[in-house]
């Protein structure tokens, strides 16, 4: 017999179901309904839950099982690439343009994928999330000019990475490495990348049981942040370092 799936309360508070009560198939549902209101969605990353659904649906709320992640000390960028970096102006920066990368998510077309996920409520969800300093963008740019990047969410030393884009080839792997480099020195150990695919294990994303990811961060986002200006601790990242720089780990 099939349990009904929960709907969650109309309160922006109300708690969400524990996370290893979610479906099976599919994999990670977990509860439906409510809003993405500030307080929903912080709630939710608190809980190891995240928003996915597409335009027309109701909001869908998943905490699938396993949790793909990253180590910060443990992202790979093969040699080619790392070559690729040494003669090229690229650098990453934070924050600088946040509606531009999560439209870059939004819009940039993907191989096999029709449509995006990141509705005009889940825009704009997200863009107030980023106004209350929540939510962040990581930006690749040549010059001035913006060419790659991801955004995700920060709450206390744990950053939950949503979607990346890019508009030149490698953008968004470095973008990846820049994120994985700066939290590395601050030593924050994971960043959430939700769902695992191939393209993200081919650059060293990982899988951790539910139960143990959700212990993870349940302790790393109780602790205070590294810095209160994360763009500002962020700074610069010249694509060169990431040439030549360990920790992120090296591939043929």
């Amino acid at each position: 017999m099939r349990i009904p799936l929960p709907q969650l309360a109309p309160e922006a508070d109300a708690p969400f179901p524990p996370g290893d009560e979610a479906l099976d198939d599919p994999d990670g549902l977990l509860a439906f309904g409510g809003d993405l209101s500030q307080a929903r969605l912080l709630n939710a990353y608190r809980n190891g839950v995240f928003p996915w659904f597409s335009e027309g649906q109701t909001i869908l709320w998943w905490c699938p099982q396993p949790r793909c992640v990253f180590y910060t000390d443990a992202v790979r960028l093969s040699s080619r690439f790392r070559r690729s970096l040494r003669h090229c102006d690229w650098h990453v920066c934070a924050d600088r343009d946040f509606a531009a990368v999560i439209e870059g998510c939004a819009n940039t077309p993907r191989r096999g994928q029709d449509g995006t996920w990141i509705t005009p409520a889940m825009n704009a969800a997200f863009r107030d999330l980023h106004r209350g300093g929540w939510a962040h963008s990581i930006e690749v740019r040549d010059g001035d000019t913006l060419i790659g990047g991801l955004y995700g969410v920060v709450i206390g030393q744990m950053f939950f990475a949503e979607s990346m884009f890019s508009v030149q080839s490698g953008a968004s792997k470095l973008a990846l490495a820049a994120l994985a480099y700066r939290l590395s020195q601050w030593h924050w150990p994971l960043i959430d990348a939700q769902i695992t695919n191939p393209h993200l294990s081919s650059l060293g994303a990982t899988t951790l049981p539910r139960v143990v990811f959700l212990a993870e961060i349940s302790r790393l986002t109780a602790l205070p942040p590294a810095t209160p200006d994360f763009a500002t601790a962020f700074g610069v990242v010249p694509g060169i370092v990431l040439a030549n720089t360990t920790p992120l780990r090296q591939t043929r």
